[in-house]
């Protein structure tokens, strides 16, 4: 029997993602329909962006799961009419992605190099940056990119500790759930963060959190730009408490080339690159969900709708 699988994605989105996917879907003997247009009666999975034009699932009678193409579902869990299970993106080319821009904004900051590469002007500024073992790190969000960018700092040798929603054990971070929020931030000099974006998570850090941290403490956000206040985060800023903001993400995208973001001396922004879904590994993991549920296996990777991921 043949499996159709509608493409609801942006139109550009198509000519990088059908090439990977067919060769996905082929090599794990897949009979498939693989197209942008099938009728909604017919659909037995949809491979999905929020951007899509594909707003009320209603009409998608027999549809068995829809496939997330990004890690983020914030845009989509609050959808009524989507009754069938709901995965996002979690695949290898989006974590290791992850974890090389963490890491690497991370060594910016605890190396101090903006201040090696604003300065050079003739004049021999000698301060040497503590060890990794003595910069203490804190990144709020445990999940799959979470985890795998603490074990990475965690390799490196930094003072970690970790904060999630749920209880995690991860060795070398020392972690802490609900309740546990102020004691995960309480002189942190670097915090990094990768939680979801949900009714509980916005404005995480406002000025009470800020507050928390070492005096020149810096933010690093790839994660969701809602989980930063930002009225408080630039007062921080103004005032000193903050020594730098490196910003990924915003509440609104693109940033707006009048946005104070862009021309603040204590803020870098980048556009939303910290990490972005590869067609050649996302391929891999849409048609092995497909497989799955093709034979009766469990999804990998769904969400929990109360939590909203």
């Amino acid at each position: 029997m043949t499996v159709n699988i509608l493409f609801a994605a942006a139109r550009e989105g198509w000519h990088t993602y059908q090439a990977p996917l067919r060769q996905a879907l082929e090599a794990r003997n897949i009979r498939f329909h693989l197209a942008q247009d099938i009728a909604p009666e017919n659909v037995d999975y949809i491979v999905y962006a929020p951007s899509s034009e594909v707003q009320d699932f209603t009409p998608f009678t027999r549809c068995k799961a829809v496939l997330n193409l990004w890690a983020g579902v914030e845009d989509v869990t609050g959808n009524p009419t989507l009754k069938v299970p709901l995965a996002r993106m979690v695949d290898h080319g989006l974590t290791r992605g992850m974890v090389e821009w963490v890491v690497g904004h991370t060594l910016r900051h605890h190396l101090g190099m903006d201040a090696h590469l604003r300065g050079q002007d003739g004049e021999w500024r000698k301060a040497v940056p503590p060890l990794a073992k003595n910069r203490r790190v804190t990144l709020l969000g445990l999940g799959a990119l979470g985890t795998a960018c603490a074990e990475a700092l965690v390799a490196l040798g930094f003072q970690m500790r970790g904060y999630s929603r749920q209880p995690k054990h991860i060795p070398g971070v020392d972690t802490f759930s609900a309740g546990g929020l102020n004691a995960a931030l309480k002189g942190a000099e670097i915090v990094i963060l990768l939680l979801p974006q949900t009714p509980q998570t916005e404005n995480i850090l406002n000025a009470q959190t800020l507050s928390l941290l070492a005096p020149g403490a810096v933010v690093i956000n790839p994660g969701r730009g809602p989980l930063i206040d930002d009225a408080a985060l630039l007062a921080a800023l103004e005032s000193g408490a903050l020594g730098h903001a490196t910003l990924d993400v915003f509440r609104r995208e693109p940033l707006p080339a009048e946005d104070i973001f862009w021309t603040h001396p204590k803020v870098t922004v980048t556009p939303h690159i910290a990490s972005a879904t590869r067609p050649e590994t996302s391929a891999q993991v849409i048609a092995e969900n497909i497989r799955r549920g093709e034979n009766g296996a469990p999804f990998l990777h769904l969400v929990n709708r109360k939590s909203g991921y």
